[in-house]
């Protein structure tokens, strides 16, 4: 096989008009769509997300109901002649948290004893206490709090942001997945899609207790073939196949995608061992995070990958607390004593670690912190259990960090805990706000996509100005 004809100096030439050449007309294309809008004043430069797989208990943890206490045990009747539904039972009757309830900080928030370090830090959140899903299944409501439509093939908020603003380093992806170390959430991998963005903004995957976290991040202990000389020859052949196939084909912007990812993967390879090494961390650092613990320790350790990734240039990093398997994360349609808690303990002094960590170093100036899930739950029991159901009529989130106002609560739910009736927030105003804390305008980030001009709210979305400092 004959190489190809380039020199290297004939390859840095075509590098630079070749692939200069397609920059430039991406850039110039985005520009006439209006897909690189000049940027607000950012408050945030980068996002950590915390996302509860399977919908997490809003009655049970922040939003405070004394009717559940006064009318529990008794038959949900919610009055005018509304309609009670479940997803998947036989509505129950009333069920009172089986957690205590206590007020915290100058604030005053209602948290539940499910999540004492947590509560221990209300005065620097901002809760939205009216959020509402248009679905109650777990595919759909999770792909609108992740990608703003209830299909697949859609671009995850991650990835516009990528697509946006790129990373802070040229080492790092933009956009990082860290999901549970018993499986992938709900939707799979396509929880973490670039849609129809080009393919290097798809959420890279770090499997964070896995022997390899990232996938080839190093050759096959048998291939001692492959010598680090080797390797680099195997690049720049590699490049020089790729100028000349970029440079005959200047529209097709996949190939630019795949050179983009293969040279991060290259400079990933020699990032990431320190990234990943934990033991530069004091142990004082390990045991605030809980890896020090069985039941802390993966999400521990991934919110501490997180707090990493951002100080080395992650731009949006997405942590998943629960899998999305039957059982064993926040879908707890059996029994809430028991499913709730459990999930609630390895998740909560993680996420208050590593809330108090960004505080401490000066990192929560301009990184945004989320805690969200895709839906709530019913505040009735599901059938004769001690669970509830799937409720899209009203969940909590709460953000802290850069351009947030701490200790306010934006929203109310009705006196159940049942619908969201005052100052409802929905995905699309989730999103918006997200983005005009990075400067971007959510109606100006867009992508031409089959004869539409794509953007993530859709046609949507009101910045959340309630909970904005």
């Amino acid at each position: 096989m004959n190489r190809s004809p380039f020199s290297r100096r004939d390859f840095l030439g075509s590098l630079g008009t070749g692939l200069g050449g397609i920059a430039l007309a991406a850039l110039t294309r985005q520009e006439i769509q209006g897909a690189v809008p000049p940027p607000n004043r950012p408050r945030a430069r980068r996002v950590i997300q915390l996302f509860m797989n399977g919908g997490a208990s809003q009655c049970d943890l922040f939003d405070h109901k004394p009717q559940l206490i006064a009318r529990h045990g008794q038959k949900f009747d919610p009055g005018a002649g509304q309609r009670v539904e479940a997803t998947v039972s036989v509505p129950g009757t009333l069920m009172k948290s089986p957690f205590e309830w206590a007020q915290h900080g100058q604030c005053g928030r209602w948290v539940s004893s499910a999540l004492p370090h947590l509560a221990r830090h209300v005065d620097d959140m901002a809760f939205l206490m009216a959020m509402q899903s248009s679905s109650n299944v777990h595919g759909p409501a999770s792909y609108l709090q992740t990608s703003g439509f209830s299909l697949p093939g859609f671009p995850c908020a991650g990835a516009w942001i990528s697509h946006a603003l790129g990373s802070l380093a040229d080492n790092v992806p933009a956009f990082v997945a860290l999901p549970d170390v018993r499986g992938l959430p709900y939707n799979g991998r396509s929880a973490f899609t670039s849609g129809f963005l080009p393919a290097n903004h798809q959420g890279t995957l770090f499997h964070a207790s896995a022997p390899q976290p990232i996938t080839h991040l190093r050759p096959p202990d048998g291939a001692r073939h492959i010598t680090p000389d080797s390797r680099t020859e195997g690049l720049a052949l590699l490049r020089d196949l790729n100028a000349a196939h970029a440079a005959a084909r200047p529209d097709d912007s996949r190939l630019t995608a795949r050179i983009e990812s293969y040279e991060l993967a290259a400079r990933l390879q020699l990032s990431a061992p320190e990234l990943l090494d934990l033991t530069r961390e004091s142990q004082a650092t390990q045991r605030l995070y809980g890896i020090d613990q069985t039941e802390t320790a993966d999400f521990g350790r991934r919110c501490l990958l997180a707090r990493r990734m951002i100080e080395r240039g992650v731009r949006f990093v997405q942590v998943w607390s629960g899998h999305g398997g039957g059982g064993d994360n926040w879908d707890n349609h059996g029994d809430i004593p028991k499913e709730l808690s459990a999930a609630a303990r390895k998740m909560d002094q993680p996420a208050a670690a590593l809330l108090m960590d960004l505080k401490a170093r000066g990192l929560l100036d301009d990184t945004l912190l989320i805690w969200t899930t895709e839906f709530g739950r019913m505040p009735f029991t599901q059938g004769n259990t001690l669970g509830r159901d799937h409720n899209g009529g009203t969940f909590v989130s709460w953000f802290a960090g850069a351009g947030i106002r701490p200790g306010v609560a934006l929203g109310q739910s009705d006196e159940w805990s049942w619908k969201a009736v005052e100052e409802i927030t929905t995905n699309h105003d989730f999103h918006a706000t997200i983005l005009h804390l990075l400067g971007i305008h959510h109606e100006h980030l867009t992508f031409y996509h089959n004869g539409v001009q794509r953007r993530l709210t859709d046609v949507h979305g009101e910045i959340i100005r309630g909970i904005l400092a």
